[in-house]
């Protein structure tokens, strides 16, 4: 429907600047767009706001858009509603000519054209542009005029094979200006107007993305699967047009959640997504410094934080930038609600404020919150749920690919000056560094660098460096291999060192039931890797004392090339209270849940218990920590197998744990002459002759003597001169009561 309006002059300069159709609200309602015709055959479109100063039938332009559509005042025009194409007319894309307003006496000026663009984008929300359309608008405070030069406008209306949305840019002659459409201003030509920043060039419609991000050049290694979740929970929404997600019914993310060890790239992965998106100057904030001795004023620094945000939300609408705000050590401020003595209830109180923030009554829309801690458990759990920081993203040790990546940032500079000898092989540091964090790798390429300089120094009476060989420095592979031998050791690595210890003196197959118990740790390690059923596997290896178990844990263990492995042994527990030993068995347990795959060795269960059998006492505070942990299943995608040894079965049983190990492996003693005789023969100790005696006197004997044990008097016999050994090894078994005579008849 159309109708005949009179052409008049914008009521105030300030509707002037809107470049709007200026109508009485009595004359259109819920109309946003319009076309106007001066003559039958010209149309021209324009947004409409309304004015009560504007008398009915009567429609408001200022002189530039008068001018460029042949309008003469008091002279009849027909107007019809039109209504703009969301799907195929919303802007990529706008690139103007500006210049100044008033251009008598000028003087040459540099503008930000990003902060003019922005500021344009927020003054001119969900307008329609037309190629060689004439603007005037008001920044800092001077006017500037503007003439649309080129419209690229994204078609939604596609779908792919997948019959997804695609948007498709191409070139069109008018437009509906969103939120993420790019803005690109240029200097008319002889203009005393200058700008810096992006003015230059083509730009993405979906401007939420900064053109010049590049991921590889952002210094993020071994994090692109957690990136990419990242990019699609919270940022995939923020590119399409904002009717696009009102269509959906969709709100934005507003929080992420960033967690996982120390030194695995927390921090520097929220800067770096502050540098992706076109957004305000991020805010980084650590969390002790929120809090404030004099009461209220720890509420009031969060409310000051999103004061801007607020602002502009309320000036902008739709159209207002991206705020983002960075918390580095969240827990510290958003413990759990009640967790925290004292009658004061600062952290309480600060908690609700970033709640009511978040997601309160008067919701910010322009706002993204990124939290960073290393101890999600602490954080209140009503921070947490959707609306909130609602992405949470685990960022964990790396893996072997990932540690490669890691490498090859830290080793970039050094390659492209040459200082990278050629012996060095970044897959096999990487095989070499597992369970080290992005930190520590780091760290690792500094200390391969230290020790290549200090060849260079002669440590004599004074210190002096050899300057003829330093333009010849290299890293070496040597350099780093001695770096992970003595300078960098992972936080979360494994207790392999310890592990040695038991292994010294190696493993000695002295008969069928020590391969068995290997065969079942071998099964048991395949189990761990391949099965996709289980993500908890448990094995305990019991029998007498001395008869290796904690060795041949070990040996399971190392053999299994697990990255995270550690000993829980009461040896490193002496003297702790009940409760020390329940945090220090809780931390070897979360720090394995933080490793893909785990191995954690239960030694001496029983002394861990401190059980003896007077009474019997033990510690029940330790006892209910292991039956729960014993249970409890690693995070999904992390499997641990837990490899327990005790001498006391029937304790194990008394105390309902045996069940809770599903594979059982006993650990024999020495128990016959043949298996006896096969432990004497390896230690090369004992001549023939010897063996022979030492054979003729065990006949028909019974034996019970653990390995470790037996080693041990072997090698006290040893040190006998030679003719004498068998006899004082056979007094040695017979002092120990290891030997049982009883049914030698002969």
């Amino acid at each position: 429907m159309s109708r005949t309006f009179k052409a008049v002059k914008c009521p105030s300069e300030e509707l002037s600047v809107t470049n709007a159709a200026i109508v009485n609200e009595d004359d259109f309602r819920d109309i946003s767009h319009v076309s106007v015709s001066p003559t039958p055959h010209n149309e021209f479109i324009f947004t409409v706001l309304a004015d009560s100063k504007v008398p009915q039938g009567k429609i408001g332009f200022n002189a530039q858009h008068r001018k460029w559509a042949s309008l003469m005042l008091g002279a009849d025009i027909i107007v019809r509603q039109y209504k703009m194409n969301n799907k195929t007319q919303s802007i990529g894309r706008l690139q103007l000519e500006a210049d100044f307003f008033a251009k008598k006496g000028q003087q040459a000026v540099t503008l930000d054209s990003d902060k003019m663009a922005a500021e344009f984008s927020m003054q001119f929300k969900r307008r329609a542009f037309t190629v060689e359309e004439p603007l005037v608008f008001k920044y800092e405070k001077k006017l500037y005029s503007a003439r649309v030069t080129e419209i690229e406008v994204i078609d939604y209306s596609q779908v792919d094979a997948n019959a997804k949305m695609v948007g498709k840019p191409k070139m069109a002659q008018l437009g509906l200006l969103t939120p993420n459409s790019s803005i690109i201003f240029e200097k008319v030509e002889g203009s005393m107007l200058n700008f810096s920043g992006k003015a230059k060039g083509k730009s993405s419609h979906q401007s939420i993305i900064n053109p010049d991000w590049d991921f590889t050049k952002l210094g993020i290694g071994g994090l692109d699967e957690e990136f990419s979740g990242i990019f699609r929970r919270a940022f995939a929404s923020r590119v399409f047009p904002p009717d696009v997600i009102e269509q959906l019914g969709m709100k934005h993310v507003r929080g992420i959640l960033l967690f996982g060890p120390p030194g695995t790239g927390k921090t520097l992965m929220a800067r770096q997504i502050g540098k992706m998106l076109n957004a305000r100057e991020p805010q980084i904030v650590n969390g002790p410094q929120i809090l404030d001795k004099y009461v209220g004023e720890s509420e009031a620094n969060i409310r000051k934080l999103f004061a801007a945000a607020e602002e502009e939300e309320k000036r902008c609408g739709a159209a207002s930038g991206l705020h983002i705000i960075i918390f580095d050590e969240i827990d510290a401020i958003c413990k759990a609600r009640g967790s925290v003595a004292g009658n004061t209830a600062v952290h309480d109180t600060v908690v609700n404020q970033l709640l009511t923030k978040l997601d309160g009554v008067e919701q910010l829309n322009n706002i993204l919150v990124i939290g960073m801690t290393n101890r999600k458990d602490m954080i209140d759990e009503a921070l947490t749920r959707p609306g909130r920081l609602e992405v949470q993203m685990e960022i964990g040790l790396p893996d072997e690919h990932g540690r490669g990546q890691i490498l090859n940032i830290h080793t970039e500079t050094m390659r492209s000056h040459d200082k990278l000898a050629p012996d060095v092989d970044l897959a096999e540091l990487a095989g070499l560094t597992k369970n080290f964090s992005g930190a520590e790798i780091e760290g690792l390429v500094r200390a391969a660098q230290s020790t290549a300089m200090n060849r260079l120094i002669k440590a004599t009476s004074r210190v002096e460096v050899d300057t003829d060989a330093i333009e010849k420095l290299k890293v070496t592979r040597s350099d780093f291999l001695h770096a992970l031998q003595h300078d960098v050791k992972p936080a979360f690595g494994s207790s392999k060192e310890e592990l040695d210890i038991f292994l010294a003196q190696g493993i000695l197959s002295w008969g069928e039931p020590v391969n068995r118990v290997l065969t079942d740790g071998d099964l048991v390690i395949s189990q761990v890797k391949t099965s996709d059923q289980a993500s908890l596997i448990t094995m305990l290896l019991e029998g007498a004392p001395g008869t290796g178990k904690t060795a041949l844990a070990s040996k399971i263990a190392k053999g299994s090339d697990i990255p995270f492995m550690k000993l829980c042994t009461p040896e490193n527990m002496i003297g702790y209270t009940e409760t020390a030993k329940c945090q220090v068995i809780k931390k070897i347990f979360d720090d394995a849940y933080k490793s893909p795959m785990s191995c954690i060795i239960i030694d001496d269960i029983e002394r861990l218990l401190d059980y003896v059998p007077v009474g019997p006492r033990f510690s029940n505070l330790v006892l209910q920590a292991l039956l729960v942990l014993l249970k409890k299943n690693p995070p999904p995608g992390h499997k641990l197998l837990i490899i327990g040894t005790t001498s006391r079965k029937d304790v194990l049983m008394d105390f309902e744990m045996y069940p809770l190990f599903k594979t059982v492996a006993h650990v024999s003693a020495v128990s016959n002459v043949q298996q006896l005789v096969t432990v004497l023969d390896s230690s090369d100790g004992f001549s023939d002759k010897e063996l022979q005696r030492i054979t003729k006197k065990m006949s028909g004997a019974k034996l019970f003597i653990g390995i470790k044990t037996l080693l041990s008097i072997i090698d006290l016999a040893k040190q006998m001169q030679a003719g004498e050994r068998a006899d004082k090894f056979l007094n040695l078994l017979e002092d120990l009561g290891a030997v049982d005579y009883a049914a030698d008849f002969s």
